[in-house]
């Protein structure tokens, strides 16, 4: 197990696998899901990359500090992670919060982004999802994750055609999302609502080249939110899975990882023949 150190002291636990000679991948998941949550991605994506995945402060074995989290921060960390791991550069992943988080870093960190990829993502608030979230934060406050688990916390992050096929999965993914500490994930969605709409204005700064990747079926960030990601980062490819939803790693795996894997090549395929 290793530890990355932030600015602040807290310690950040990553782990990197795959080639040693492969283009590096760094995966930051969303809200209250610590590394497992790339159990589908990590062995396809380490047959041809190095993949670096991290816990976000406050889930996993990383410290949760006092006081407010703050997505910069969590960008940061993952700097942090890519610093300790000897990573100069990589291609970025990011779902849900983790595809704001990537945002940041391709806005921040510009010259440490080969690549970016937004999974289920968005760059500004809905007054609905606003609501929403500060829902879920004050009932996990006062109940416990419990109340996020057996709520229709779970419903918004996968969609019916996995409930329908894959119970089990839900469970072990409750099980999941119950080991995290209530105090985090109110921490968590405070600061995804603490963060800035003016981030949109940002994104116009990116240059990395982009994929925004979503299921068709995502009801807590809609296609609507991929479609103002691809048309506010210039050159920005957007890729829609059909009938998937906002777990859409997990509901249709070969196709995310299908589809991320072409891009990735074609990124590192275009630098080759720039050299």
């Amino acid at each position: 197990m290793a530890f990355a150190i932030a600015s602040d002291g807290a310690r950040i636990r990553y782990e990197v696998t795959g080639p040693v000679d492969g283009t590096p991948v760094v995966m930051i998941q969303g809200l209250g899901v610590d590394a497992r949550g790339w159990a589908l991605q990590r062995p396809r994506f380490g047959r041809r990359h190095r993949v670096l995945v991290f816990d976000n402060r406050g889930v996993g074995d990383t410290d949760g500090p006092d006081g407010p989290f703050d997505l910069e921060v969590m960008a940061a960390d993952a700097i942090a992670c890519m610093d300790a791991a000897g990573i100069e550069s990589a291609h970025i992943m990011g779902a849900s919060m983790g595809g704001v988080i990537a945002q940041i870093i391709g806005v921040r960190y510009p010259d440490r982004v080969r690549s970016l990829v937004l999974a289920c993502t968005a760059c500004r608030h809905h007054q609905w999802r606003r609501e929403l979230l500060d829902e879920w934060a004050t009932d996990v406050a006062a109940q416990g994750m419990a109340a996020f688990v057996s709520s229709e916390g779970m419903h918004w992050l996968i969609g019916p055609r996995l409930q329908r096929r894959f119970g089990m999965f839900i469970n072990i993914l409750g099980r999941l999302v119950l080991q995290t500490k209530p105090d985090s994930f109110v921490k968590q969605v405070r600061a995804i609502l603490a963060m800035s709409d003016d981030m949109r204005d940002e994104l116009v700064h990116i240059v990395a080249p982009t994929l925004v990747i979503t299921g068709t079926q995502d009801s807590l960030t809609p296609v609507g939110d991929a479609e103002e990601l691809n048309e506010l980062i210039i050159g920005s490819k957007l890729v829609l899975v059909s009938g998937a939803a906002h777990g859409i790693m997990a509901e249709a795996p070969n196709a995310f990882n299908r589809a991320v894997l072409d891009f990735l090549a074609e990124v590192d395929a275009a630098v080759v023949a720039i050299q």
